[in-house]
């Protein structure tokens, strides 16, 4: 377990709280479509109101790159939060300034501060010293409870830690790492992870640090064609990162010579032109043919991984199978989510659109943890920290 303060280990009486949450939810017309990372933050909330604690939250929403922009406002995510917390909300319409600071100071201890979006500002994601002090100048504890942003630098998540005095990981933050750490170091055999998406480059490295802990890893979505170029295979028409092959046969090498099973896609859902509205077919065999283009894992590719799946110790899934956002195309990742929720296996799934199938299958509550954060996820497998945890064990700076 990697080391870092927790929130009971500090004294919040009569303290400002500044913390960062992970409250980058998908909006529609001003709504929230799915709280469940607002919601996932309520625990630390609880555990640190009361005893005259104010706290403030903040979080970053889509990406504004520096510029304020009414699409990404937090104001709708606050008029949830305030749906489910025992507790008024104040929204603020900043998040530095002299207009913050005045809310924070005339706050009460059954309110709750959230600021206005912290990508508004282009001091956040360069983690810049100056907007780390402003959003710091407030407050006397800062807590972290934002896993899906902790394997960035930014202002919030590091900058700030350097003008706070007081440090701690949230709840949510130390569950996160204590079980992405349990997968690194000590998880039950046999250990099979499923890794999809569209880039072999985006996976690179958890792919490289997968393979000296599981047994089994099977690789689908578009980056699979790069893999099965690699091994000399027809892709037709296929996705393939043709400067990555090499990398892909490097992985297939390392993984035969640490004994790791490492499956690939043995049929396709493909369709000969790349639209939701073209018709697709199933290819009974690992080729396709020139025109065809794989957008999802076959039947029997599906059958076969799922009896891996019945038969594991401990299950990690990051990415889907195929292009997920079609009907026509998504049975493969379906078909996993409902296979990994069948197992009696340590389950841990990350990553938006293998939560989002989960939550299509329906079950979401059948795993044994569902991650906030997907490319978190994997930085802390492959490095085994992140930056917002190094950054907890900083002292303020002189």
């Amino acid at each position: 377990m990697i080391d870092t303060p927790q929130i009971q280990d500090l004294d919040l009486t009569q303290k400002n709280v500044f913390m960062r949450v992970d409250f980058n939810v998908p909006l529609r017309d001003g709504v929230v479509t799915s709280d469940a990372r607002i919601r996932a933050a309520l625990p630390t909330i609880k555990a640190i109101m009361g005893d005259n604690t104010k706290i403030t939250l903040a979080s970053h929403c889509g990406r504004p790159r520096g510029q304020r922009n009414r699409k990404f406002s937090m104001e709708p995510i606050a008029q949830r939060l305030a749906e489910l917390v025992d507790a008024e909300v104040l929204f603020a319409e900043d998040c530095i300034g002299d207009s913050v600071d005045g809310l924070v100071r005339e706050q009460k201890s059954n309110q709750i501060v959230l600021l206005e979006n912290l990508r508004f500002y282009a001091g956040e994601e360069k983690n810049d010293a100056e907007f780390s002090r402003k959003l710091a100048r407030s407050y006397d504890v800062y807590i972290n409870d934002a896993f899906g942003a902790s394997h960035r630098s930014h202002a919030s998540i590091d900058g700030i830690t350097n003008f706070i005095p007081e440090h701690a990981a949230g709840l949510l933050l130390h569950k996160e790492v204590e079980v992405m750490t349990s997968l690194r170091d000590s998880a039950e055999a046999p250990f099979i992870a499923l890794i999809g998406g569209a880039k072999v480059s985006d996976k690179l490295g958890v792919l490289d640090a997968l393979l000296t802990r599981v047994n089994v890893l099977c690789i689908g979505g578009a980056m699979a064609y790069t893999f099965l170029s690699a091994q000399g295979g027809s892709v037709g028409a296929s996705r393939v990162e043709s400067n990555k092959i090499w990398t892909a046969r490097q992985i297939i090498e390392r993984a035969e010579a640490h004994d790791v099973q490492l499956l690939l896609p043995c049929d396709h859902i493909a369709m000969d032109e790349f639209s939701e509205d073209a018709s697709t077919q199933i290819l009974t065999s690992p080729s396709l043919g020139a025109e065809s283009i794989g957008v999802d894992i076959g039947p029997k590719t599906l059958a076969a991984w799922s009896e891996h799946i019945r038969e594991a110790g401990t299950i990690f899934w990051n990415g889907p199978m195929g292009v997920f956002e079609w009907d026509s195309c998504a049975k493969g990742t379906i078909g996993v989510a409902q296979a990994v929720a069948q197992s009696k296996a340590f389950s841990v799934v990350g990553g938006g659109d293998s939560v989002a199938a989960l939550e299509k299958a329906d079950v979401i509550d059948a795993i044994t943890h569902v991650s906030t954060g997907g490319g978190a996820s994997l930085e802390l497998l492959e490095k085994g920290s992140l930056p917002g945890l190094l950054a907890l064990s900083k002292k303020k700076r002189g």
